[in-house]
């Protein structure tokens, strides 16, 4: 592996949606990334089969954390170095740091049956019901049936009230429940901050040296992947980044920017920084 003066873990789901077009300027990012050898790490809540196709289009080789913190990817021959817990998993070997399936499917079960809150799993249902729920094409759709760790599903009559109730004895069990649009997601020990942990340790041991650490995330659920890394950017909308026409104050730590995702020179503005701070 070449040198390089720094990570950069990307929060790529806002920047390349399932449907829709692709942020402006991203890809001319990634490809200086890749020209100047800084790895950007993709990080993401979708799956590695619905995650395929867009690095497959980018030429995305690095490793990437799918499944909002439950798994780091890592391609094959990526690392002469092997970790000392990982899972094959189709063409990649994983880290795995949520308990995989099915263990989440099973708990899914158990907590509808305890809260009496009914809980159904997208993959238990037929492909025009999947497509319909997941708001989808039938072919993009089917690739939620198949996730790693994470069980989606979606609240079937329930009030709000049995939401929370159903939320407390996950919180119980120190699960996740983490909402999706409509739908939610399950996981047992999902932590974004360990997945960049355990892939920076990976590639200090790779390069002999400590790269640092930036972290790309959007928006408001930036927070978990900035707290694992030494400085960041938070990509907003512009009128997000203004009250009453000044620039709003921030609670973000200092060594954190939020700069706006529709300004034409932000991608050049995180290379900048890349090429003089690191």
């Amino acid at each position: 592996m070449l040198q390089t003066p720094a990570i950069v873990f990307c929060d790529v789901d806002g920047l390349i949606p399932v449907r829709g077009k692709m942020a402006v300027g991203f890809d001319e990012f990634t490809a200086a990334m890749d020209h100047a050898a800084i790895p950007v790490v993709w990080i993401t809540t979708r799956s590695r089969l619905q995650i395929d196709d867009p690095r497959r289009k980018l030429g995305h080789s690095h490793p990437y954390i799918a499944e909002g913190g439950c798994g780091v990817y890592l391609p094959e021959g990526y690392f002469h170095l092997r970790p000392p817990k990982t899972l094959r998993l189709g063409r990649f070997t994983c880290i795995p740091v949520a308990e995989p399936q099915p263990a989440a499917a099973e708990a899914l079960e158990e907590l509808c049956q305890k809260t009496r809150v009914s809980g159904v799993a997208l993959r238990s249902l037929s492909p025009r019901e999947l497509a319909q729920n997941a708001g989808l094409p039938a072919q993009q759709a089917e690739l939620m049936r198949h996730m790693d760790f994470d069980e989606l599903f979606f609240f079937a009559g329930a009030r709000e009230s049995d939401v929370q109730r159903f939320a407390a004895e996950v919180a119980a069990r120190k699960c996740q429940l983490r909402r999706r649009g409509v739908l939610w997601s399950l996981a047992i020990g999902a932590n974004l901050k360990q997945c960049v942990r355990e892939l920076s340790k990976l590639y200090a041991r790779a390069l002999r040296s400590q790269p640092k650490i930036l972290g790309i995330g959007r928006g408001s659920d930036s927070r978990e992947l900035l707290e694992a890394c030494d400085r960041g950017f938070v990509l907003m909308d512009s009128t997000d980044l203004e009250v009453g026409g000044e620039p709003r104050e921030t609670k973000l730590p200092h060594r954190f920017r939020e700069v706006a995702l529709d300004e034409p020179t932000v991608w050049e503005q995180i290379v900048e920084s890349l090429g003089s701070k690191t």
